[in-house]
């Protein structure tokens, strides 16, 4: 039976009082941090989701699938926190204190929006790992910055677009203008224009800091898609979280090419109606981190500092679930010889545009 369990921080008093039900029967803990992370114990470990929350189809259910591994591998109990509509990093030091203090070790802040909170928290529970994913800007003793080259995998998926564009058009749609999405944005457009130099790329963001309604709401991400679709794009590559799903709706209703994130799209439940025009999806392999940190913890050798994903560790790439996409031979071989090339160093992919 699955043991996770979800809150929903609406004040440090029911968080606080929902984290404790989930602890009852079990040896309480201080806020210096419980022993539930040595080695042969049970581990309990808390994800508090970035924003879109469980259900994205993408980010937040990549770490999400991370825990759920590791409660069956490792016999971890997992503890699943929302976020709050329009919350700030107050209400994330409330989510995290109370995770914390719940006795979950480690607790993984999912997302760069955490930096700030993580950074105000964890040197409350010395003992505590935290995990921040997507950020390096806050570091410290008990943090394990897991970070990704998206870079990289956007390239790829630059390739792949240039190969199977007849329009010569194709569109990049960021969920918010942050500089981790213009990673994406940086990494497809050169993939673009190595490959195939006359090919047009429309670039839109859907919303600027600090409103990160982007990556939380379908209609926008639909509403750019139809418009680059109608403009001329023929392949639409949405780095935009939930958002992201109504870019990949309408592409598929036009009949031409999405090009997924994070996750492999393809293969979510959510997105099935949708899944044979993605042509393939940027993955990251957010789930293998967060089961790797939980592991460490429970190995007693808890992981600390920046750890780095990248093409040469599988951490991002291009998923090959579409057989459609296997079937192009051209662009599969262009897509394996530009990473070859990224991994030997002949090809350095830009991380700003």
């Amino acid at each position: 039976m699955r043991r996770i369990t979800r809150i929903a921080t609406v004040g440090i008093a029911s968080a606080a009082l929902a984290l404790s039900a989930t602890a009852c029967g079990g040896k309480k803990s201080s806020d210096a941090g419980a022993d539930s992370g040595s080695s042969g114990k049970q581990i309990k470990a808390a994800l508090a989701y970035d924003i879109g929350g469980r259900g994205d189809q993408s980010f937040n259910d990549a770490a999400f699938a991370g825990l759920e591994k590791a409660e069956k591998d490792l016999g971890a109990k997992g503890t699943e926190a929302e976020p709050s509509e329009g919350e700030g990093d107050p209400d994330k030091v409330q989510r995290l204190t109370a995770l914390a203090r719940a006795g979950n070790n480690p607790v993984i802040g999912v997302g760069f929006a955490y930096a700030t909170a993580i950074a105000e928290v964890a040197p409350k529970f010395p003992k505590t790992t935290f995990g921040l994913i997507d950020d390096t800007s806050k570091t410290g003793k008990n943090i394990a910055n897991l970070v990704f080259n998206e870079e990289q995998g956007s390239y790829l998926a630059g390739v792949a677009a240039a190969k199977v564009t007849k329009s010569n058009t194709v569109g990049f749609i960021g969920g918010v203008e942050t500089p981790l999405i213009k990673k994406f944005e940086a990494g497809f457009v050169q993939g673009v224009k190595d490959t195939k130099k006359g090919v047009n790329v429309k670039v839109q963001y859907l919303t600027q800091p600090p409103d990160f309604g982007g990556f939380s709401k379908p209609d926008l991400g639909k509403a750019a898609a139809e418009g680059q679709i109608d403009a001329g794009a023929d392949v639409v590559y949405a780095a935009a979280g939930l958002a992201g799903s109504g870019s990949i709706e309408a592409a598929a209703k036009a009949k031409k090419w999405a090009v997924g994130v994070d996750s492999d799209q393809y293969s979510q439940k959510g997105l099935s109606a949708y899944k044979e025009h993605i042509l393939t999806s940027v993955t990251k392999d957010v789930s293998g981190a967060v089961y790797n940190l939980i592991k460490s913890v429970k190995d007693g050798k808890p992981q600390s500092g920046e750890i780095r994903y990248g093409l040469d560790k599988d951490g991002v790439g291009l998923a090959t679930s579409n057989p459609a996409y296997t079937k192009l031979s051209d662009v599969t071989a262009a897509v394996e010889k530009a990473k070859a090339d990224i991994i030997a160093g002949k090809i350095t992919v830009k991380t700003a545009p």
